[in-house]
Formats: C-alpha cells, structure tokens, sequence
C-alpha cells in the first residue's frame, strides 16, 4: 500500500481567484509552463494498484501551493516571495498583491486545509491496516534553474530522490537510487530540491510513517518549450517510474 502524492500537475485556477493575478494572458501561460509538474499524475500512474491511494491537488500551485508550510515564519520559500501564497513569479516578477487576512483564510480553507486532510486521512487509513505507511511524493522539474530556485548549478540530475533524516529510511533511498542507475539514470539525493513531505501531525513523532520525494527531469519526457509529451520518451519513463515502484513492494 503506497500513498501518491501529486500536488503540482494542475494548471486549473477559478475565475474569482484568476482576477486577482497581475499577468496578462501570454505571461500566465509562460508561467504555468515553468511551475506545473506537467503529466506527473499520469507519470506515476503506471504501477497504482486498487490497495494505494492518489492525493492529487486539483488547483494550480500558482493559486495556493500544498507543499508549503501554512505557516510563512516557517517557510523558507517566503524570502522569494512564494510561501503558501505566492506574490512573485519564477522570476521575481509581482504575480499577485499581497492577500488579506480574509482572502488568506478563504485560500487555506477552501483549499490548502481539505487537500492535506485527504493526504493524513490516506496515511492514517494505510496506518490502521498495515501500521506503516509509504508517502511518494511526485514531481519533475526543469532542466534549467529557474531564478527563483536556489540550487542554481547548471547540471542537473536525471532523477533527484527527495529525502527526511527521520521519515526516510536509508535502505528506501539507496533501493531507489540503485534502481534508476539500473535504468541508465543519473541520480542526486536533495538536488536540486529536498525533503518529502509528511501530514504535520505524523511529523518527526511517528517512525512507521515512511516519505520519499520522487523528482523527474522534464526534459526527459516533455518538450520544455510547449509542455507538450516525448511520445516514445515519455512512455519509457513512465515504464521505467513502473519498474521501479515495483520494485518497493
């Protein structure tokens, strides 16, 4: 039993809340290209069995970002602008005004709070069958540093696997890595993105409660300048993301 969580690949934004960005329509596009982790609820749909469990996030990040802690003190991406809110664009451009405190509560409640509750009602669920549960969290990135990011090295990694000190176990992370160098992969761990996420109640408190980021770089299996799918390229990484999820059970 493996619990799937897809909290990027959605471009859909509300009208109500579309009025509030401050990009012209060609720029919305632009931006939606660099942030959406395009396909990645399909990606990783290869090997979902009838026992797991997909959390999806059906709103753009551009509107309310899940991975984000609700908290902006505690949110290292508040210093670019992008907390769980984001005021500026991938490159530091004003996306939108600042919220009020009415239109941030409206934001988290309609949206933020249901998303992680559906993600701590599937790890609870999983925990109450099997007393443990795997959370894989599923994203892609782009071949190029965007400006707001701050790993900003010029090479990337085929695969970046996304790990937590406490919710990680070492044997999971170095079985991943293992299995994608197989596949003819180049693999980093935490770069050039870090950590996985965990519901906050399960957080460094709860051992059995497993986590791992999954990160695929996009030009594998997209064009990057219209996000449109690498037919051949994309069915092979989804068969290889399969294979390897297989491989965890």
């Amino acid at each position: 039993m493996t619990v799937f969580h897809i909290p990027h690949s959605s471009t859909f934004i509300p009208t109500e809340y579309l009025k509030k960005l401050l990009l012209n329509d060609n720029e919305l596009r632009s931006e939606l290209l660099h942030m959406t982790d395009w396909h990645t609820d399909d990606l990783f749909s290869g090997d979902v069995s009838e026992t797991d469990t997909v959390v999806k996030f059906g709103y753009s990040r551009l509107m309310v970002d899940p991975e984000r802690f609700e908290d902006d003190t505690r949110e290292q991406m508040t210093k670019v602008g992008m907390s769980v809110i984001y005021e500026r664009t991938s490159d530091q451009r004003k996306l939108r005004n600042s919220p009020t405190t009415e239109e941030r509560e409206e934001l988290l409640r309609r949206y933020y709070r249901p998303h992680h509750a559906r993600l701590h009602d599937a790890v609870s669920d999983e925990l109450s069958k099997t007393d443990r549960s795997l959370i894989v969290d599923c994203h892609s990135f782009p071949s190029k540093a965007l400006p707001y990011e701050t790993d900003q090295e010029s090479v990337r990694p085929d695969i970046c696997i996304g790990t937590d000190n406490f919710h990680t176990p070492s044997r999971l992370a170095i079985k991943l890595k293992s299995v994608f160098e197989q596949l003819g992969y180049s693999v980093e761990y935490n770069r050039p993105f870090a950590g996985a996420i965990v519901p906050s109640i399960y957080y460094r408190c709860h051992p059995s409660v497993h986590s791992v980021m999954l990160e695929i770089n996009r030009s594998f299996y997209i064009n990057e300048a219209t996000s449109a799918s690498l037919t051949l390229e994309y069915q092979i990484t989804k068969l290889h993301i399969a294979s390897l999820l297989r491989s965890l059970n």
